[in-house]
């Protein structure tokens, strides 16, 4: 199996606040930045999320991630159908004061009973598989390949998909089996655009990832 490289993130420079005593005072600066991001009032079309110590903004995506993001949830929602698990999307996934808005989240259907105490998210404990749509852009990419794929596993959450058009022709990596004291994966499956993955455990474990859901393979 082959992983995608651990390259040294770049953060996005909309909010950063990193004081020297960070390892020390950690909680006291997720305190600082959930309160923050309570507070923020974003124009139409961006999203802001908490990510290893910084608040990012970036705006939503573009055309082609719309589709890819809108095909794998519904193929998702058909695949779930009739059981007690569903595909949301738009949801603030909220562990330790950290925020995720994944582009497709499994968790239950009923996510209420899973809130955060603020009522502004699930719990990442209720959730079984979060995908994300690479977007372009060294930064964008960097957050989604390498910060939220250790945000992710410290949370443990099960399954973490990453769809990427602008890893070589277009690849799906499935990510199993976290390691939250590494911040890191024991099972990572990556495979070019056009080569059927299975879910291999959890609510979606069977369910397919094809071309119906990328498209084919990048010129």
């Amino acid at each position: 199996m082959t992983a995608l490289a651990h390259e040294r993130p770049e953060t996005m420079p909309e909010i950063r606040t990193e004081p020297e005593s960070a390892s020390e005072n950690g909680s006291d600066l997720d305190e600082v930045l959930w309160q923050a991001w309570k507070a923020m009032e974003l124009p139409e079309g961006y999203r802001a999320e908490i990510i290893e110590g910084a608040i990012e903004v970036s705006p939503t995506g573009r055309l082609t991630h719309a589709q890819i993001a809108n095909r794998v949830r519904r193929a998702l929602d058909k695949f779930l159908d009739g059981g007690e698990y569903a595909c949301h999307q738009d949801a603030n996934v909220i562990h330790k004061r950290k925020v995720w808005i994944p582009d497709a989240v499994v968790g239950p259907e009923d996510l209420e009973p899973y809130a955060d105490e603020d009522g502004l998210g699930v719990k990442a404990k209720a959730v079984h598989l979060v995908v994300e749509v690479v977007s372009p852009g060294k930064r964008n990419q960097d957050r989604d390949r390498v910060r939220k794929r250790r945000e992710y596993a410290r949370a443990g959450i099960a399954v973490y998909v990453i769809i990427d058009d602008y890893d070589a022709q277009g690849t799906v990596t499935v990510l199993t089996e976290p390691r939250p004291d590494k911040a890191d994966w024991v099972g990572v499956h990556r495979v070019p655009y056009g080569t059927e993955v299975i879910i291999p455990e959890g609510p979606a474990k069977g369910f397919a990832i094809t071309e119906a859901i990328t498209g084919p393979a990048r010129a």
